[in-house]
C-alpha cells in the first residue's frame, strides 16, 4: 500500500464550506417513451394484443380454430364474423360475432398470443373480462391458459346470463397451475345463439400496487429504485408523429378504456431493420395514469405536447399558425386536468375519474425534437397563452434532435432570447463524446435565466439507431463522466434523463436501452445501476472539489468529480469516475469539517472489461459493492480500481 501511495496518490482538495449551486429537485428523472413493446406489452400489464380487434389487421395476434370455414389459412365468416360499426361507435367500432348452433366444447375457438407470448406465474391469479351482448342465447365461455405446447395451466368458465341485446362487462378469474413465459390465452365457444364479444382482457393480480387493470409492478419498482425528481412522458417521437394524424393526443387517452380511440404506434414501421407491424398504442396506458404514476414514485410530472408540428424528419407537416389554437387550448385544459379544483370542467373530469386531489403540474413541455422559425414561432403562442393563464408553470422548449450545428445553435438562441424557462438538448454519440464534453456546461452563460434539461443522452457503442448497440461497461462509465459534469454545473443543468427507458428482449427497435425485460423478468444494465446512483446520492448543494491545480475534475489522470451536501442527512456525497484502465489513489483534503468523521460508506461499480454486460443469466456481472473507508484528519483516503465509479458518502 505504501508504494502504491508513494507513486501513484492523487490529490484533491474538497470545499465542503463554500457550496455554488443548489441542485434542484428534478436533476436526475425518467424519460418514458412507447417504444420497445414499452407500454403496451411492458409496463401497462395488459396481456392480450388487440383486445378490442382495432388493430390495421383486425385479426391480428388472434387465432380462429373451427371445425369449418376456414381454408388456406383463412377464415370465410360464417361461425365468427368481424363487424365494423363505425357509424355507432367512432372510437371503438369493431367487435367479434359469434354464431353458436349447439355447438360443443372443442369444435370453435380463438386464441391470442399476447405480446411475444403471456408471462403467466404458478399460483397467481389472472382475472379476465370481457364486453359481450346478447338477445337469446345459451352461451357458454371456456377461457383457458394454455402452454406453447398446448398444455393447459388454467381455465375458467363464463355463462353470460343478460340478454337485453345491450353491451355488459363481465369478469372472472383464473389461477395459474404452472409458470410459462410465453402461453397464449384461449376461448373455447359452447351452447346456441348469437354472442357478441369486445374488450376481450387478461390481466395479472400482482399489479403495481395492487391496481386493477394496472401496471407491471416489477418494472415500476425499477422506476421507483432510481429516485426520479420527474418522469417526462409520453415521449418522444410519438409525440409528433410521422404525420398528424399520428400524433398524440391526451384527451383521447383519459376516461374508459373502451372509449379510448387506439392508434398506430409510430415505432411500427419506424426503424426499416427492426419493423414491428403488431405495435399499436391502445392507451390503457393515459395520461391519468401516467401522473398517477409520477405521484407514486415521489417524481414530478413533465408532459410534452405536439405544437402543431409532425417530426420534420419524416413528413414535417404544419399547422397554419391561424388555425393553431386547438393545440394551444389542449395544453391548457391538460393544466386545468392536473391542477384544477372540483369547479373547473377539466379538474371535475379529473375528480369524476377517481383522482380528486390536483396534481400540483409545475412545467410542461411544447414540442418534441423540434426547430427551426416555424417551431418557434409556435412556441411563442403556447407560451403567450400559458403565461397569460398559468404563469406559475415553467415551459420546456426543444432544440431539436442535436446539441450542436447551426440549426441547434439558432433554436437555442431564439428560445433564450423568448426567455424560455428551459431548454431541451439531446445526445446521442461515441462515448469518447460524452468523455470529452464532462465540461460542457462549464462555459455556459450564469446570466442567463434559461436552464437546461438534458432530456435525452446515452452513450452509442457503434453508433446511433446501430441494432447492434451494446449496454456495455465502456457506455455506462463514460455516461457517469459525463454526468458529474451536468451535477457540477447544477446551476445551469436542473434536469437530465437517459433514453430510451424500456426494452422488451423480443420487441426491440432501438438499442442501447436502460432496463431490459421479458415476459416474466427484468434485467438491469450498467447503465442503469450509474443512473440509479446518481438519483439516489443525489444531495442539494454542489460543492467544489478541485485537482491541485485547483480545476474542476475533468479528464485530468483520467479522473471525472463532483460533489454535494445532503444537508437533511448531514452528509458529503462524493463521485469519482477513473475511465483509465490503471488503479489509482486519491487522496481528498476535506475543508469545512467541524466534526472529524472516522469511516465513509463507498459503493463502486466496476470491471476490467469495457465490453462487459450484464444479462438475464448473469445480470450482476457490473452491479454495485459498498464498502466502508476510513476518514482521517479530515482526509478520505480511496483506493480506486481501473474502470471504476464509485460514489462515496461521509457524515459531516
Amino acid at each position: 500500500m505504501s508504494n502504491l501511495w508513494a507513486q501513484n496518490k492523487i490529490t484533491f482538495t474538497i470545499q465542503a464550506n463554500k457550496p455554488t449551486a443548489t441542485v434542484a429537485s428534478t436533476m436526475w428523472g425518467l424519460f418514458f417513451e412507447d417504444i420497445n413493446l414499452g407500454a403496451d406489452g411492458g409496463l401497462y400489464a395488459e396481456l392480450v394484443k388487440n383486445r378490442s380487434f382495432e388493430f390495421d389487421t383486425p385479426l391480428m395476434g388472434w387465432k380462429i380454430n373451427s371445425a369449418k370455414d376456414v381454408m388456406y389459412g383463412f377464415y370465410f365468416g360464417s361461425d365468427i364474423q368481424l363487424i365494423n360499426q363505425p357509424d355507432k361507435a367512432a372510437t371503438n367500432p369493431r367487435f367479434i360475432r359469434v354464431a353458436l348452433h349447439k355447438t360443443k366444447k372443442g369444435e370453435l375457438s380463438l386464441t391470442n398470443e399476447g405480446f411475444r407470448g403471456m408471462g403467466i406465474k404458478k399460483n397467481l391469479r389472472y382475472e379476465f373480462s370481457v364486453f359481450y351482448r346478447q338477445q337469446t342465447a345459451t352461451a357458454m365461455l371456456h377461457a383457458e391458459l394454455i402452454t406453447e405446447k398446448g398444455d393447459i395451466i388454467g381455465s375458467a368458465v363464463l355463462a353470460p346470463e343478460q340478454t337485453d341485446n345491450r353491451w355488459h362487462k363481465v369478469e372472472m378469474s383464473l389461477t395459474a397451475l404452472a409458470t410459462e413465459p410465453k402461453a397464449n390465452l384461449r376461448l373455447w365457444f359452447e351452447g346456441s345463439g348469437i354472442v357478441d364479444l369486445d374488450m376481450i382482457s387478461l390481466f395479472p393480480t400482482d399489479t403495481w400496487k395492487g391496481r386493477k387493470g394496472g401496471l407491471r409492478a416489477d418494472l415500476v419498482q425499477m422506476l421507483a429504485d432510481m429516485k426520479p425528481g420527474f418522469v417526462r412522458f409520453p415521449g418522444g417521437c410519438i409525440v409528433e408523429g410521422r404525420d398528424l394524424a399520428q400524433r398524440y393526443q391526451w384527451k383521447k387517452t383519459i376516461g374508459p378504456l373502451e372509449e379510448r380511440k387506439l392508434i398506430i404506434n409510430r415505432w411500427n414501421n419506424e426503424v426499416k431493420t427492426r419493423p414491428v407491424p403488431d405495435y399499436f398504442q391502445s392507451f390503457g396506458l393515459g395520461f391519468l395514469e401516467y401522473f398517477q404514476l409520477c405521484e407514486d414514485i415521489g417524481a414530478e410530472p413533465l408532459p410534452i405536447l405536439n405544437c402543431g408540428m409532425a417530426c420534420q424528419v419524416n413528413t414535417a407537416e404544419l399547422i397554419p399558425l391561424e388555425s393553431l389554437d386547438p393545440y394551444v387550448q389542449d395544453a391548457l385544459d391538460l393544466i386545468e386536468f392536473a391542477n384544477g379544483d372540483g369547479s373547473t370542467p377539466w379538474g371535475k373530469l379529473r375528480a369524476d375519474l377517481g383522482h380528486p386531489a390536483p396534481f400540483q403540474l409545475k412545467m410542461l413541455g411544447v414540442g418534441n425534437e423540434n426547430f427551426g422559425l416555424p417551431y418557434v414561432e409556435r412556441f411563442k403562442r403556447f407560451q403567450q397563452a400559458i403565461q397569460r393563464q398559468y404563469p406559475s408553470v415553467k415551459l420546456v422548449g426543444s432544440t431539436g434532435l442535436l446539441s450542436s450545428g447551426e440549426m441547434f445553435e439558432t433554436t437555442n438562441a431564439d428560445l433564450r432570447k423568448l426567455k424560455v424557462d428551459i431548454v431541451d438538448e439531446h445526445n446521442y454519440s461515441a462515448p469518447q463524446w460524452f468523455l470529452q464534453n464532462a465540461g460542457r456546461y462549464d462555459h455556459y452563460d450564469r446570466s442567463s435565466t434559461t436552464k437546461v434539461f438534458v432530456g435525452e443522452y446515452a452513450a452509442q457503442s457503434v453508433g446511433m439507431t446501430n441494432p447492434t448497440n451494446k449496454n456495455n461497461w465502456r457506455t455506462a462509465l463514460a455516461e457517469a463522466a459525463y454526468m458529474t459534469g451536468l451535477e457540477r454545473n447544477a446551476d445551469i443543468v436542473q434536469m437530465a434523463s437517459y433514453a430510451p427507458l424500456l426494452a422488451h428482449v423480443d420487441g426491440w427497435q432501438w438499442k442501447p436501452d436502460l432496463i431490459w425485460f421479458d415476459n416474466l423478468g427484468v434485467m438491469a444494465t450498467p447503465n442503469y445501476y450509474v443512473q440509479q446512483l446518481f438519483g439516489a446520492n443525489k444531495g442539494n448543494q454542489v460543492v467544489p472539489m478541485l485537482d491541485k491545480n485547483k480545476l474542476p475534475v475533468t479528464g485530468q489522470d483520467s479522473l471525472y468529480a463532483s460533489a454535494t451536501l445532503d444537508k437533511a442527512a448531514s452528509e458529503l456525497i462524493v463521485k469519482v469516475v477513473n475511465a483509465g484502465g490503471k488503479a489509482q489513489s486519491i487522496e481528498a483534503n476535506i475543508d469545512g469539517l467541524r466534526k472529524l468523521p472516522l469511516t465513509a460508506k463507498v459503493i463502486m461499480l466496476q470491471n476490467n472489461d469495457l465490453e462487459a454486460e450484464n444479462s438475464f443469466t448473469s445480470p450482476a456481472i457490473i452491479a454495485p459493492i459498498e464498502s466502508i473507508v476510513n476518514v482521517q484528519n479530515k482526509r478520505l483516503k480511496v483506493d480506486l480500481k481501473g474502470y471504476s465509479f464509485v460514489v462515496m458518502r461521509i457524515k459531516l
